[in-house]
């Protein structure tokens, strides 16, 4: 059988969230698809940066597909057309025009029709096209979360027997490929030696609610004379005019450190060494910063909307911070990370702060979230993926 994957965001310099997926997913597929010619799909200059293993070779081939623009539609479409395949997987969203019937594609969610203001309208008109038709075109979706199969039905009408929902995982092995020691990702990053901090990790746009995890670190600072400061780690995305003006008018603007895009080691090394992780984002199809968190041993502050609740907990269940100080705040129970409202700016700061003054509570988070990323994996997820390639026909 012939199967054909698109590479294309799998070999970006930068990747994140969904490039990560691709990536991950493509290099843990090699000895799943023994026996099967296999066509990776790469743009003009990427570069397959793992060695393909010997097995592979006499079955998996790259295909540079050279069309600059609409590569999609016009240049994957061309080359389906002449070069046609029995199954088609495409790990990011968008079906190109010319596809076979057994086509499978990744949904990893809906964010911009639920936070519509934080994408520019030739996004949110691209995105709802192409991925409308990617679930009329789809034979199977892969959604990468309850969620977000929930949200493709409502939505989008979408058939429940037509979606599959596989979760995705996390670098495992990220521990054992830190390079860098914490003298030097502290120099580089201008983090003062033996300084603590509070770390958030993704772009640096207005879904993932910076502007609110800049106020409740305002509070923390003025109300409860934390010493930690603030990391901000990830690239400028859009809206980020607004969070740019915040962090101007901050009155403690000189404790938060903006890194830019960090490597895969830095954000290990950042990731171990800080006091607690805070993901209050708008909306997550899945939430990989969450698990990587978790990995590292650091206690998380995530939102309770979209898809995070199911992620943290296998029951799916959330909970607030209850408006007491901290030293009245009670033990919570089976949850690896506190849950909050991201609107709220009270519960993110008071979660904070009771993770960073309350040990035994911020023991019990970290022990269960160590045990909660048990639950996914990158090989397991390539695993069923793998299935369904094979199973296609």
């Amino acid at each position: 059988m012939k199967i054909g994957i698109d590479a294309s965001r799998a070999f970006l310099k930068n990747r994140t969230g969904i490039e990560e997926y691709s990536y991950q997913v493509i290099k843990k597929l090699g000895d799943k698809l023994k026996g099967h010619q296999v066509f990776l799909y790469v743009r003009k200059d990427q570069v397959v940066d793992f060695s393909l293993p010997k097995n592979w070779s006499a079955s998996w081939r790259i295909k540079v597909i050279k069309w600059p623009r609409f590569w999609t539609q016009i240049g994957l479409s061309l080359e389906l057309l002449f070069h046609p395949v029995d199954t088609l997987f495409i790990p990011a969203h968008t079906i190109p025009f010319v596809h076979p019937k057994n086509s499978i594609v990744t949904i990893h969610g809906l964010e911009y029709e639920f936070c519509p203001q934080a994408y520019s309208w030739w996004e949110k008109f691209y995105m709802r096209v192409s991925i409308k038709n990617s679930c009329r075109w789809a034979k199977t979706i892969i959604a990468v979360s309850e969620n977000t199969k929930k949200d493709l039905m409502k939505l989008y009408g979408v058939a429940e027997d037509k979606i599959k929902v596989i979760y995705e995982g996390y670098d495992a092995d990220a521990k054992s490929e830190i390079r860098n020691p914490k003298s030097e990702i502290n120099s580089k990053f201008q983090i003062p030696k033996l300084k603590p901090y509070l770390l958030f990790i993704g772009r640096l746009e207005g879904r993932k609610n910076i502007c609110g995890i800049i106020s409740a670190f305002e509070v923390l600072k003025e109300k409860y004379k934390i010493p930690h400061k603030l990391v901000l780690a990830g690239k400028p995305g859009f809206g980020y005019e607004k969070i740019n003006c915040d962090l101007q008018n901050a009155n403690y603007k000189e404790d938060i450190i903006l890194t830019g895009f960090v490597s895969k080691e830095e954000k290990r090394e950042l990731l171990k060494n800080a006091d607690v992780f805070i993901f209050t984002t708008f909306y997550e199809g899945f939430g990989i910063p969450i698990l990587e968190a978790q990995s590292a041993g650091v206690p998380v502050v995530a939102s309770n909307n979209s898809s995070i609740p199911e992620i943290i907990s296998s029951e799916g269940s959330t909970f607030g911070i209850p408006k007491v100080e901290p030293s009245e705040a009670p033990l919570k129970e089976n949850r690896s990370a506190i849950l909050v409202d991201p609107n709220n700016v009270e519960e993110i700061f008071w979660a904070a702060y009771n993770l960073i003054s309350d040990k035994a509570l911020r023991d019990d988070i970290i022990k269960k979230g160590l045990e909660n990323v048990k639950r996914f994996s990158w090989d397991k997820c390539a695993s069923e993926i793998a299935r369904m390639l094979i199973d296609a026909n």
